[in-house]
């Protein structure tokens, strides 16, 4: 059997980090089911090391953590202590608040790789402190337009020699997420709650392992070679149309729900324990059931942090 670990940091007393520790638990997890589907006959195939590439791990962990931002995922799991889904009002407010803004990301990714790049170039006899903040500085502007919120000398992957010549593959997953939630989208119409995605993850891009290149496992999947074109369409989509397509999917996703069943029990054919150091908080095997032991878990942390649950 299959054994991962994975965790998020959160301090619940803290308003916001809820939303990043959502992020980085949905990031982590996509990590732990693309290693937990690999079926190959060596465990070298699911190591993280070479010839498994950064871009295709991290393309695993970074289309799961994509739903976190999406109006029918909200609807569906972003609910408040009553129950109550996040109304599509704070949805709104928040695509108004980000959306024109995405294309900033995309530059802040890119500008790691060709500091990189220029780092590297540089002759040793011109290597100086000096030097290094002058160009960093170039490449900010040249790519950013100018400083950047985030300095280029802070991105901690720069400063590791274990993550150096890495960043790229961010932006090569983030290429490779936007090709494949358009294959869904072209195929499916949906991706959240749909069980047709997660089959074909495990097929096409989690089972092989590292026994096929990148490149090629995206086109399998999506039918065509990776490329930008999705990540461009979707920061050029323009924010009322955006808005048209998430309010269709909330709508959708609210009618579905009030037409489904209530699960009575979660089946993930596992073991999950909730730990919190040497502590047990809660186990399946114990509980009986998935959601049984997210509610004992859920009762933990009010009782650990009674202020914030009562905020």
């Amino acid at each position: 059997p299959t054994v991962t670990h994975f965790t998020s940091l959160a301090d619940p007393s803290a308003v916001g980090s809820g939303h990043t520790a959502l992020t980085t638990l949905m990031h982590e997890a996509g990590h732990a089911a693309h290693f937990a589907n690999i079926k190959m006959p060596s465990p070298l195939f699911s190591q993280e090391r070479a010839p498994t590439s950064v871009a295709y791990a991290e393309l695993q962990s970074m289309f799961l953590d994509s739903l976190v931002g999406d109006a029918a995922w909200r609807f569906q799991y972003a609910r408040d202590r009553e129950g109550s889904p996040l109304p599509f009002a704070l949805h709104e407010e928040d695509v108004r608040a980000k959306h024109p803004y995405e294309v900033f990301s995309l530059r802040a990714m890119l500008a790691v790789p060709y500091f990189e790049k220029a780092l590297y170039e540089l002759p040793d006899g011109e290597l100086s402190a000096a030097a290094i903040q002058a160009l960093a500085d170039e490449v900010e502007t040249r790519i950013q337009g100018g400083p950047g919120g985030r300095p280029l000398l802070s991105v901690p992957h720069l400063l590791s020699d274990e993550a150096s010549c890495y960043y790229h593959g961010y932006v090569l997953a983030e290429m490779a997420v936007h090709q494949t939630r358009a294959f869904f989208a072209a195929r499916d119409g949906v991706i959240v709650d749909n069980p047709r995605v997660g089959p074909t993850l495990r097929d096409a891009y989690w089972r092989p392992g590292n026994s096929e290149p990148f490149l090629g496992l995206v086109e399998r999947l999506t039918g065509k070679p990776l490329t930008g074109d999705s990540w461009v369409a979707t920061l050029q989509q323009p924010v009322d149309e955006l808005l048209e397509e998430e309010r269709a999917a909330y709508a959708a996703a609210a009618k579905a729900a009030n037409g489904a069943a209530a699960k009575a029990a979660v089946d993930l054919d596992m073991r999950v324990t909730l730990v919190d150091g040497d502590e047990v908080i809660a186990d399946t095997t114990e509980e009986g059931d998935f959601l049984a032991a997210c509610k004992k878990f859920e009762g933990h942390i009010r009782q650990r942090f009674p202020r914030a649950a009562a905020a």
